[in-house]
């Protein structure tokens, strides 16, 4: 199931959006359902590893998430996995129209497993919040890198 949100950031560069989002701990300030984002493996680098706690639908859970491609002031793929999903966060970042601002293309794509898997069709609806969120954090957040 994939949730994709475009962002327009005035007046930040793709550069600084690259950089905050790069650094996947930034999560805890953009990510609605996140409550903590750790470093756990790596230097931020691909192939870094990142222990995320969040809550959702009322339940803490625990992803690790892993830096799949990193392209400079472009592209920004992370994936994470437990027992219930695999979410990959594809994050694409070009100049605006303008030369003076950011668009950010943000793909969540969440496919679950086992038992969760039959629930997909029940969850689309928090999941299309969550992303409304998250295209609101971002919003709030990317003007201020």
């Amino acid at each position: 199931m994939k949730i994709t949100r475009t962002i327009n950031v005035a007046d930040t560069p793709p550069s600084a959006v690259y950089a905050y989002l790069a650094d996947f701990t930034t999560s805890t300030q953009w990510d609605p359902g996140t409550l903590e984002t750790t470093l756990v493996e790596g230097d931020g680098g691909i192939g870094s590893r990142y222990r995320n706690r969040s809550v959702f639908r009322g339940r803490q859970t625990e992803l690790v998430y892993e830096t799949i491609d990193l392209q400079p002031d472009r592209l920004v793929v992370m994936r994470g996995e437990n027992k219930s999903v695999i979410a990959r966060d594809t994050m694409s970042i070009s100049r605006d129209e303008r030369g003076t601002g950011t668009v950010l293309v943000y793909e969540a794509d969440f496919t679950f497993k086992g038992l969760a898997k039959l629930a997909t069709p029940f969850l689309r609806g928090q999941l299309t919040r969550l992303g409304d969120e998250a295209e609101a954090a971002l919003a709030r957040e990317l003007p201020h890198v």
